[in-house]
C-alpha cells in the first residue's frame, strides 16, 4: 500500500478549504475561527491534517444569522478601524494596545516591512460597551502609564505570544507533548535545550512543533522582524515560559515517556574452562630442575 494513502474517515467530513467555502469564509478567517474555538475540527484518521465534520457544518449553518454572524465573529480590524469602534483617536488606541489594554489576535508585515497589528472587532465592541473601561477611553492617561510608554513599553508582541500559545494548545489537542511544543515554539532553542536536557525528549518534542510563522527569506529583514515578535526575549516572560515548559514536559514524561532506542544486549561473559584432567603418573612425576643459563650453565655442562 502506498505510504501516502489517506483512509476515509468513518464520519462524513471535508477539508478545511472546502469547509471555508461552504461557510462563506476566507481561509484566513476559517483558521482564526478554528483557533478561537468557533469551529470544531476532527483529526483525519488517515494521518492528514484536521478536517471538519458534516455535523459541525450543519450546526454552524443552522445558527441564526448565518453566515453574517459567523463572519462578524472572526472579523479583524487594524488601528484605524479599532479606534473608530472604541470612538477614540488612533493615537489613544495605539497607547491602549501598547499598555496591553486591548490584545492583538494577529499581525502581518506590510510592503514597507512595518508591523500591522490586527484585533478582533467583536472584542473591541465588548470592551467599549463595558462602563468600567470608560476612564481608559477618555480623560488623561495616568502619569505612571505615560512614563512607561515614554520608556518604550510595548506589550503587543508579548500579549500576542501568550494568545498564540493558547491557540496552538487548542489546535494541537490535549496531548501533553503538544502542550509543551506550543510553549517551546515561542522560546529560543537554547532556552528549550536548557530546560529539556534529555536529547531523546527534545527529539520527541520536535515532532509536535507547529509550523513556524515566517515572512520573507531566511535572514532577511522581514524574517528578523517576525522572529522578534514570535520569540520571547523579556527576562520575566522567558522565566515563566521556561517554568511552563518544564511543567508540561514533566507531565508528558509521566503520561507518555519519550521513545528511546532499545538497550543493546550485553555480550555474555565466557565461563572459565574446566581444568584438563591430569594422569596420575604425570601428576606424580618430579619437576625437572631448570637448567642454568649463560656462562655458568655452559661450564656446568662441560664439567658435570
Amino acid at each position: 500500500m502506498s505510504g501516502n494513502t489517506v483512509a476515509t474517515p468513518h464520519s462524513p467530513s471535508c477539508t478545511p478549504s472546502r469547509a471555508a467555502r461552504e461557510l462563506g469564509l476566507k481561509r484566513g478567517e476559517f483558521d482564526l475561527a478554528v483557533s478561537l474555538g468557533r469551529i470544531r475540527t476532527v483529526p483525519d484518521e488517515g494521518g492528514g491534517g484536521p478536517r471538519v465534520s458534516r455535523a459541525e457544518l450543519d450546526r454552524l449553518r443552522s445558527e441564526e444569522g448565518f453566515p453574517e454572524v459567523l463572519q462578524e465573529r472572526v472579523r479583524t480590524v487594524g488601528t484605524k478601524e479599532g479606534a473608530e469602534l472604541l470612538e477614540v483617536p488612533p493615537g489613544r488606541f495605539t497607547r491602549l494596545a501598547r499598555l496591553g489594554v486591548v490584545v492583538p489576535v494577529r499581525f502581518y508585515l506590510n510592503r514597507y516591512r512595518a508591523v500591522v497589528w490586527l484585533y478582533l472587532a467583536e472584542e473591541l465592541r465588548q470592551f467599549a460597551a463595558d462602563e468600567n473601561n470608560g476612564p481608559l477611553l477618555s480623560g488623561r492617561t495616568p502619569s505612571t502609564l505615560r512614563e512607561q510608554l515614554q520608556e518604550g513599553l510595548d506589550l503587543r508582541p508579548r500579549n500576542w505570544r501568550g494568545r498564540h500559545v493558547g491557540f496552538l494548545v487548542r489546535q494541537l489537542g490535549g496531548h501533553p507533548w503538544a502542550h509543551a511544543a506550543a510553549v517551546a515554539s515561542v522560546l529560543d532553542p537554547i532556552q528549550v535545550a536548557e530546560v529539556v536536557q534529555d536529547p531523546y525528549e527534545r527529539l520527541h518534542l520536535s515532532r509536535f512543533q507547529p509550523k513556524p510563522i515566517s515572512y520573507g527569506a531566511p535572514g532577511s529583514l522581514a524574517a528578523q522582524l517576525t522572529e522578534n515578535i514570535t520569540r520571547a526575549d523579556d527576562p520575566d516572560e522567558v522565566g515563566w515560559l521556561r517554568a511552563d515548559l518544564a511543567e508540561a514536559v514533566s507531565e508528558a514524561r509521566r503520561c507518555h515517556p519519550a521513545p528511546r532506542p532499545a538497550p543493546q544486549p550485553t555480550a555474555a561473559t565466557p565461563e572459565p574452562a574446566a581444568p584438563t584432567p591430569v594422569a596420575e603418573h604425570e601428576a606424580a612425576a618430579p619437576e625437572e630442575p631448570a637448567r642454568p643459563r649463560g656462562l655458568l650453565g655452559r661450564l656446568r655442562r662441560r664439567n658435570p
